[in-house]
């Protein structure tokens, strides 16, 4: 699929990669357009984006909060898709839309993801849906062409990262640690460990996310992974400081 051919692209040209999250609707769509403004600008190589959903099981505080204001404005998924396809047409890197099965359920298999194709979205995160339990969210996936991306944990055995792997394409998002994002991780023994049976469970580029927060954690990632994954720490940042604040953050990442 286009997502793995354009992430293994990019890291011929890279030491690392970078890819950053967003909640979409959140604070408002204007700030929404500025924040991907100043990550492209500033050398983000991938954005996810959020379609907010009201229980977001993954996500620590930060991106919990962002989501339920959001709705709490009435973002809708139609409004979400617009978005996506604008940024996908202004900007040359990949979009991904981060969400939980129950929108797509709501929404239509279907019709998501027709309507991703024609956004221009080149992959989806869908935390809470299993191979096992999404049979032809997965086969609408290799239809459209959109790469169903899984996530290992440290909680993973190898048969079930193998198993996993057969559904997945574009990346493989390994989380960091066990829990939820938001809390900084540290790249130890055991995360190298458990990293070095991430690769051995798959050919696919890796993502690490949960808790990458500043250039420190990015340099502990790199050389052993393709992608490092930037969440809550850009959202704090647009809270405290505005959306310009993103960019020099960024910047100083690598």
């Amino acid at each position: 699929m286009l997502l793995e051919n354009t992430i293994r692209n990019k890291r011929q040209e890279k030491d690392i990669l970078l890819m950053t999250h967003i909640v979409l609707g959140y604070p408002s769509f204007a700030t929404n357009r500025k924040v991907v403004a100043q990550m492209v600008e500033n050398g983000v190589d991938c954005i996810e984006m959020q379609i907010p959903f009201s229980e977001p099981m993954a996500d620590g505080p930060v991106i919990l909060k962002a989501n339920q204001e959001s709705l709490a404005q009435g973002t809708s998924v139609k409004e979400c898709m617009a978005f996506g396809a604008e940024m996908a047409a202004e900007y040359d890197i990949p979009f991904l839309f981060m969400t939980y099965y129950n929108i797509v359920y709501k929404y239509g298999e279907e019709r998501f993801f027709k309507d991703c194709q024609k956004a221009n979205i080149q992959g989806l995160i869908i935390p809470d849906l299993s191979p096992e339990m999404g049979e032809n969210f997965f086969k609408l996936a290799t239809t459209y062409q959109i790469a169903p991306i899984l996530i290992y944990a440290p909680t993973s055995t190898n048969k079930r990262m193998a198993s996993l792997n057969r559904s997945a394409n574009g990346f493989i998002y390994c989380a960091a640690r066990r829990g939820v994002t938001g809390t900084k991780s540290s790249f130890d023994e055991d995360f190298d460990t458990y990293l070095a049976r991430c690769k051995a469970a798959t050919t696919l580029p890796l993502a690490v996310g949960f808790g990458i927060q500043d250039r420190a954690d990015v340099a502990s990632l790199t050389g052993k992974v393709d992608m490092a994954v930037i969440g809550s720490q850009t959202i704090r940042l647009v809270d405290e400081k505005g959306p310009e604040a993103v960019g020099p953050f960024i910047a100083g990442l690598r």
